[in-house]
Formats: C-alpha cells, sequence, structure tokens
C-alpha cells in the first residue's frame, strides 16, 4: 500500500519519495517493522490468552520431562507470526506480484488449517486435534493451487542462463532476452545443469511438456506437504522451530535476491526470475516475525507457536523454494526438518516390523530425534529394547539441545549458499 502512495508521489518530484523503489529499503523496513510488531502483539496476545484461560494441554510428562513447567502457557502463539507477516508486508509490498499473493495465500491457508488443530486440541480437550486425512488434504490443496497458479499465471516466468565461450577462454554467462515459461528447476552441485521436468518424461514422446507440468505440480505438493509436517514436528521445544525457521528465511531471502538480480544471476549462473525480488520483502517479514516470537518462545516460554505457527512456517520455506526454482535445495536447506521427520518413520516402521516378529524394539529413546536427546532412563518403555539407548550417554537440557539445532541449521543454511559457487 505504501508502495504505491510513495510511487505516486515520486510523480511530483516529493523528496525520499523514490527510495521506496529499493527493495533493499523495503525489504529492511519490512524486517523492522515485523520484529517490533510481533513483540508489541505478541504481550497483549499472551495476556489475552492468560485472561481467557486458553492454554496448551498438559504435555505428557513421559515425552517432556520440563512439561510441569510448562503448565498453563498459552499456545496458538501462531496468530502472532501470521499478523507479525502479513501487515508489514500489505504495507510495503508490491500485492500486484504474484508471488506475493502466492505466498500470502498460503500463510492464510496453512494458518488456518493449524488454528483449526490448535482450537480441537483447546476448546474440545482432544490432543490428536485435527484428523491426520484433513491435515493432508489441506496440505495436498495448498500444494495444487500453487502449482497450478506458477502454471496458468502469464507472470510466472524465468529467463534461462546460457554459457557463452569466448576465444580469449573467457566463460560469460548471459540470459535469454525473453521471459518465458520454464520447467527447470537448479541441481546443487552440478554447473551448467538444471533439471528439467518436461526431459523427465520425455518417455511421452509430443505429450512432454504436458506431463512436465503435471510431475511439477505434483512436486509442489510433495515439498509443500513434506517440508510443513517437518516443521510441525521439529516444533517441540521452546525456541527450536522459530530459531532454525529464522536461519533457513535468511538463507532463502539471500537466493530470492540473487535470483532477482540480473548481474548476480549472471555471475552465479542460475535462472534470473523477474519479479521474484518481493520475496525478499515477504522473507525479511517472515525473519522479523521469527526473531519477534522468540521473545517470548525463548526458554521458558511464554507462548507455544502451535500447528498455527509450524505448519504455515514450513508452508511458506517450501512455496518460496520452488518459485525460485531451488526446491532441490530443500533436503540441505532444511536437514533438521528432514532428519525430524526421517526419524518418525524410522521409528514407526521399525517398530511396527519387529511387532509382526513378536518383539518391541525400537531404535531411538524418543521421536522426533529432539526428544532423543532428553529423554531420561527413567522414562524409557521398560518392555522394550532401544538399539541407540546408549545415545546420547546422558540427557541434555532442552535450552542446550536448541542452540545446537540452531548452529546445525546455520551450518546446514552455509552450505546452502555454497553450492551456488561449489558446482
Amino acid at each position: 500500500m505504501l508502495y504505491y502512495i510513495f510511487r505516486f508521489l515520486d510523480q511530483y518530484d516529493i523528496p525520499g519519495a523514490h527510495i521506496w523503489s529499493y527493495i533493499s529499503f523495503r525489504a529492511l523496513l519490512t524486517l523492522i517493522l515485523s520484529l517490533l510488531l510481533s513483540a508489541w502483539v505478541g504481550e497483549r496476545f499472551i495476556k489475552f490468552m492468560k485472561r481467557k484461560n486458553i492454554s496448551e494441554v498438559q504435555r505428557d510428562p513421559s515425552i517432556d520431562p520440563f512439561g510441569v513447567e510448562k503448565k498453563g502457557v498459552p499456545t496458538m502463539g501462531g496468530i502472532i507470526i501470521i499478523i507479525s507477516i502479513l501487515v508489514p508486508v500489505i504495507l510495503l509490498g508490491r500485492m500486484r506480484n504474484i508471488y506475493l499473493i502466492l505466498m500470502m495465500i498460503t500463510t492464510v491457508w496453512l494458518g488456518f488449517l493449524g488454528f483449526m488443530d490448535d482450537y480441537i486440541k483447546i476448546f474440545r480437550r482432544n490432543k490428536e486435534g485435527l484428523k491426520g486425512k484433513y491435515k493432508i488434504v489441506g496440505q495436498v490443496s495448498i500444494g495444487l493451487i500453487v502449482g497450478l497458479a506458477l502454471y496458468l499465471s502469464p507472470d510466472a516466468v524465468m529467463r534461462e542462463n546460457v554459457v557463452l565461450e569466448k576465444q580469449n577462454q573467457v566463460t560469460v554467462v548471459k540470459h535469454k532476452s525473453e521471459a518465458e515459461k520454464s520447467l527447470k528447476t537448479t541441481i546443487p552441485f552440478l554447473k551448467n545443469h538444471n533439471l528439467d521436468y518436461s526431459e523427465v518424461m520425455a518417455f511421452c514422446g509430443k505429450y512432454k511438456t504436458a506431463a512436465g507440468w503435471i510431475l511439477f505440480v505434483v512436486m509442489t505438493i510433495i515439498v509443500v506437504t513434506a517440508v510443513s509436517n517437518g516443521a510441525n514436528l521439529n516444533d517441540g521445544m521452546d525456541g527450536m522451530c522459530a530459531g532454525n525457521s529464522a536461519v533457513v528465511g535468511v538463507a532463502l531471502g539471500i537466493l530470492a535476491y540473487v535470483s532477482s538480480h540480473i548481474e548476480y544471476a549472471a555471475y552465479l549462473n542460475i535462472m534470473y526470475i523477474p519479479g521474484s525480488e518481493e520475496l525478499v520483502v515477504f522473507i525479511c517479514a517472515f525473519i522479523g516475525a521469527m526473531i519477534g516470537f522468540m521473545w517470548y518462545n525463548a526458554y521458558p516460554a511464554q507462548v507455544f507457536m502451535g500447528d498455527t505457527g509450524s505448519l504455515t512456517i514450513g508452508g511458506i520455506i517450501a512455496v518460496c523454494a520452488i518459485i525460485i526454482h531451488k526446491e532441490l535445495l530443500l533436503p540441505i536447506l532444511c536437514g533438521i526438518f528432514f532428519v525430524e521427520s526421517l526419524s518418525v518413520i524410522i521409528q514407526t516402521q521399525w517398530f511396527k516390523l519387529q511387532k509382526r516378529k513378536g518383539r518391541r524394539v525400537r531404535v531411538f529413546r524418543a521421536t522426533p530425534i529432539h526428544d532423543n536427546f532428553r529423554k531420561l532412563d527413567s522414562q524409557l518403555d521398560a518392555t522394550s529394547t532401544y538399539l541407540l539407548k546408549k545415545w546420547p550417554h546422558r540427557p541434555f537440557h532442552e535450552s542446550k539441545i536448541t542452540v545446537r539445532f540452531w548452529i546445525i541449521s546455520i551450518i546446514l543454511a552455509a552450505m546452502t549458499i555454497i553450492t551456488l559457487k561449489v558446482r
């Protein structure tokens, strides 16, 4: 909104109005506004939730040894995050940008899905929350919407990079003069090679392009669902998910910025995506919201984000990566989310397999994997055998686990950025 106002004022040479055309100015202003707004809204939200006695359902002490300390802590803090993202973006973003619109739709859609889950847990006293099939339907739906929008929108285009060899052996990277629809995406660690979804479907002959778009939409659904669930599983300790997501947000912001800048895109030999600079504004709002939320969510937490926040966070990360054609970097960038999900899959499938043989054997002390590091020996199931019972040698306090996971996220984010050069 403010962008359009100051662009109008710039026509009349109003001093300072032109600065609103700079993406760096709007992005940093969005970050600051989002951070301050989340801190301001957070305080009032916590007071309101306590006044209404709306709090987290008491945690199972067999899972969380510190659960007693957290009795009565308000949940649904994801509302703080969503407000702190949307308000600055509406004020400072270019609302006609297709990518910004998709990010906002994703935020509202998954925010509502998570809100329904938290609502059932709190007001209906059902710890299971929203049934899993309904969650999956909601995640698949937003993945389908995003995939189809990128396919159908004339504004969702890119200019492919072309490598030119000069006579003096100097390699120059240029971009095609015309922006066009493309099914290519970046492959990490491979120079001058992108994955083309249409080529994957080459066996379809003359229909390979149409089949490629179908594969792209399916890939979008899988990525959104996987990352959203991964973030949801990662939300189990004070400050854990918010801190990891802030680090991921910084990396995504860098990737979005270089993808939207034709000179940087040429230097790094990556695809140039016109219009993706507005993602930098959105991601800065996302980072500010995460940091501001941690003001209250750091140990000991004064508020939990709930599924309202975690599902939204995962969806935002996934959709942003898909828009800038970097979804294949997510296993590295979101390595923490990936390992959290993988640990749950391994634990459940191995236990089911062994149970058929009449044995109760588990791989980890507890899952998701962050719970493995705080599980006390006295809390283990005496009737079960644990393959990794001695790992770790002693349980850690959740604040130490959280900080160490942050450090791992920083390393993974740095590795993701490095892949742009290490090819």
